[in-house]
């Protein structure tokens, strides 16, 4: 497996470009795979962790993003953290720390939907259930230290982060629980999920021991664990980014080595059902180019290059985008690049179901500001292109 890069970053590790005319295949590339963390404190915020599943690692821990961005354009239910990439760059001070994030809606349907949208080109108003974030943070800033972590238990942020909400652990807590005053919820329905769930018996004790002020100090110790522990069981489980440079051996080599959270059977079982769900012969053509690419990596979840020259690893002919259907950055009116792209790996880690309604996808391509520009907004949308299997597209 892949060793942990301590505070490396996706973009810092890529290859310099070369001044040759390499064919697209021989861009260099850095690819992400998933495993558990082997301590929760190596996925906390102030050790700028790529993760994937559970909740965000969020950059900057106060300024989250507003209530309306933060939904599914379609159904109206917060978006669910999918992945969190660390790509700082060395170009401008205002990218010291830089971290992207992805999130989506669970549901096929809102996905199906999607699809309509990012194929209109300069939309008044676009509806997407697949959102991107991009923050950053110079050296100098108030949420951590200006020195790297040491790693010896001593690491901690500069300040607290905002409330966040008690049942999904992912979006500003906004709402209070008119009872207990102590838990905090992103909407009215994450509210209404945690009372059914249990915590209106929680909310009657807690009251109670709220109203005691001699047991107070120490119920409050205790209430603000719970506060802190999600709980929603619906979320897709936590694991680390592990990142290493895409060569020749390199990756093949190390993941030969090491013991597979999901086995050459089951990554078979799910390359060939894929397979199954393409229509046209050059969608199966398509397939089998980008599975000759992954194959000596199968287990990579995410493929990074900022390189200039880089473009996704489509797995089909169809449903690709073409530069007039990337818009241009909201903020600077600059234009967007490829940056990274998810693969359909990490659903199978997440334990996604094979369902005909379960969500699937072939890639999630996400585009940022090619300045990376700065704006009075902390959390700025960038763009995600999804591209899905032929035989569940839209008609």
């Amino acid at each position: 497996m892949p060793k942990i890069v301590e505070i490396e970053s996706f973009n810092n590790l890529k290859i310099e470009e070369e001044d040759d005319d390499d064919e697209e295949e021989e861009e260099p590339v850095t690819l992400g795979f998933v495993e558990k963390p082997k301590t929760s404190n190596l996925i906390l915020r102030h050790y700028f962790p790529s993760k994937a599943g559970g909740v965000p690692a969020w950059l900057d821990p106060i300024d989250l993003p507003s209530e309306k961005s933060r939904v599914c354009g379609f159904c109206g239910d917060p978006l669910q953290f999918l992945i969190q990439v660390y790509a700082s760059l060395d170009n401008k001070e205002s990218t010291f720390h830089r971290t992207l994030f992805v999130f989506m809606c669970p549901s096929m349907a809102c996905l199906l939907k999607d699809q309509h949208e990012q194929w209109k080109r300069k939309p008044e108003k676009q509806l997407r259930s697949v959102k991107v974030f991009r923050c950053q943070l110079p050296r100098s800033n108030p949420y951590y230290s200006s020195e790297p972590p040491r790693y010896d238990n001593s690491d901690k942020p500069s300040c607290a982060g905002a409330a966040l909400c008690s049942w999904c652990g992912t979006w500003r807590g906004d709402k209070v629980c008119s009872s207990c005053k102590s838990t905090h919820y992103c909407s009215k329905m994450h509210q209404n999920m945690h009372w059914r769930s249990g915590h209106k018996q929680d909310c009657q004790r807690m009251s109670i021991s709220l109203q005691s002020s001699d047991s107070k100090a120490s119920n409050d110790g205790r209430t603000s664990k719970e506060i802190h522990k999600v709980a929603s069981s619906a979320l897709w489980p936590e694991f680390e980014i592990i990142i290493e440079d895409e060569s020749d051996d390199t990756a093949a080599s190390e993941c030969d080595d090491l013991t597979s959270l999901i086995s050459k059977e089951q990554i078979d079982d799910g390359i060939e059902s894929i397979m199954d769900k393409f229509e046209g012969d050059d969608d199966k053509k398509g397939w089998a180019s980008f599975y000759e690419r992954i194959a000596k990596a199968p287990e990579q979840v995410l493929r990074y290059s900022r390189n200039a020259k880089a473009k996704p690893l489509w797995p089909m002919s169809s449903g690709r985008s073409s530069n007039a259907d990337i818009p241009k950055c909201h903020y600077c009116d600059g234009p967007l690049c490829y940056e990274f792209q998810i693969l359909p790996q990490l659903l199978f880690y997440f334990a996604v179901k094979n369902d005909q309604d379960s969500l699937d996808w072939a890639t999630i391509v996400v585009y940022t500001c090619a300045n990376s520009c700065e704006a009075s907004i902390c959390y700025k949308e960038e763009f995600a292109w999804v591209q899905i299997s032929s035989s569940v597209s839209p008609s």
